[in-house]
């Protein structure tokens, strides 16, 4: 390949890293980087990282990992780090309070799914899965102490959460000013060229380049990405805030919550999701930003491209069937789950126990609080009647209960 052609290929190959960003820092580094490599025949390494602080991934951490695919498919070697040493210390960034650390035992149960969870995203085969316990368990106090003297307490309250929270007097932990620490260490043990993340990580990944350079290590190149919202239109998709889209959500209930979307966010979402992908829709979209377009068709366009991503073709048109049934239509869907109680001396079960036991996948409710609030604004029925007795008894025989729009099961009580 001659100079010129080569120029060309990288200018190509960035603009592709850049293509969705917020912020590409060593932009000009990486391009002579790039340039090295090509002429070594060496692909670039490309690291991703995530703590398995819940067991279930939700679609904002997609954008980083399509984004970890574009490079894959560029040539690069993709590392995916599970940082199961820094789930145990609790990632303080963008939080005004401390984050309660997880037991070993609790960030080896989600770090167990998270391959698979990965796997609907990537050819696992052809990533580098690699866990930051691997070198730090192995970290001597004397290296560990060599580390932290690499970094001013200062320069750490320079970090946004961290300086809102010293002026509003709110502790600050000395465990929590370990974590960019140890964040920036992977980059070390794993001679990162690149490293993605949110832009909720920017303080972390910058402070990363120059650790490495402390281990005389050339900089990592940080690509930062946009914070996909939340269904709630408003807050940062998150599980704790119960406005996330899981990955391991079932095809209805992932079509169901993207069709529940404020029409506002609707733009926002295909492009900080599309990835290159989904540029056939780009122009309706773009319309619709505009004021042009009719907003339930393109979300049943958007809530049929997120499906299919995940779960296949198949499983798209099957979420749009279901929700034209069962939500639109008012109707009861084909596969209602059915579950069995057993009542032993009693006559009957109280409605509220039905709702918040393990029936099933999971609850129909996710806590008693939860199953009070939705029976009070009319969100659950049994055998068709709107229910807000949520103490309400279930007597011997079957009944379908009903919780919000989607949420189904047919009971057996015995």
């Amino acid at each position: 390949m001659d100079s010129e052609a080569t120029l060309s290929e990288i200018d190509r190959q960035i603009a592709i890293m850049r293509d969705g960003s917020v912020d590409f820092y060593g932009e000009d580094e990486l391009r002579l980087r790039l340039q090295s490599c090509q002429k070594e025949g060496r692909p670039l390494r490309v690291k991703l990282g995530m703590d398995p602080s819940s067991p279930d991934l939700h679609l904002g951490h997609t954008v980083v990992l399509l984004k970890l695919k574009r490079f894959m498919e560029l040539g690069h070697t993709p590392i995916f780090l599970i940082g199961d040493f820094t789930a145990r210390i609790g990632d303080p960034s963008g939080k005004k309070k401390t984050r309660p650390p997880l037991t070993e035992e609790e960030v080896q149960e989600n770090a167990q799914t998270y391959t698979d969870q990965v796997a609907r995203i990537l050819d696992v085969e052809q990533v580098e899965v690699r866990f930051n316990s691997e070198w730090m368990n192995e970290m001597g106090a004397a290296d560990f102490v060599r580390l932290c003297s690499k970094y001013t307490v200062a320069r750490l309250l320079e970090r946004d959460d961290f300086a809102k929270r010293f002026e509003a007097n709110s502790p600050i932990f000395t465990h929590e000013f370990i974590y960019p620490f140890v964040q920036s260490y992977d980059s070390v043990a794993l001679e990162a060229d690149v490293e993605l993340g949110g832009s909720d990580q920017t303080f972390n990944l910058l402070m990363a380049r120059e650790i490495q350079r402390d281990y005389g290590q050339p900089p990592q190149a940080v690509i930062t990405h946009p914070l996909l919202v939340g269904t709630d239109g408003r807050d940062k998709m998150s599980k704790s805030l119960g406005n996330s889209i899981g990955i391991t959500d079932a095809p209805e209930q992932m079509y169901g919550k993207v069709m529940s979307l404020p029409d506002a966010v609707m733009p926002e979402y295909f492009e900080i999701l599309s990835a290159g992908e989904w540029e056939a829709d780009g122009e309706a979209f773009k319309a619709f930003r505009e004021g042009v377009g009719d907003p339930m068709a393109l979300k049943h366009r958007l809530a049929s491209l997120i499906v299919e991503r995940i779960h296949g073709g198949e499983a798209a048109q099957a979420g749009a069937a279901h929700f034209k049934q069962v939500v639109q239509g008012k109707g009861v869907p084909d596969n209602v789950p059915e579950g069995q109680w057993a009542l032993g001396d009693a006559s009957s079960v109280p409605l509220l126990e039905v709702l918040v036991a393990k029936i099933g996948e999971k609850p129909l409710a996710a806590s008693r609080s939860e199953a009070r609030r939705l029976a009070s604004q009319g969100g659950i029925s049994v055998d068709g009647d709107r229910m807000e007795d949520i103490q309400h008894p279930l007597p011997a025989g079957t009944h379908l209960i009903r919780v919000g729009k989607r949420r189904f099961l047919r009971l057996r009580v015995e």
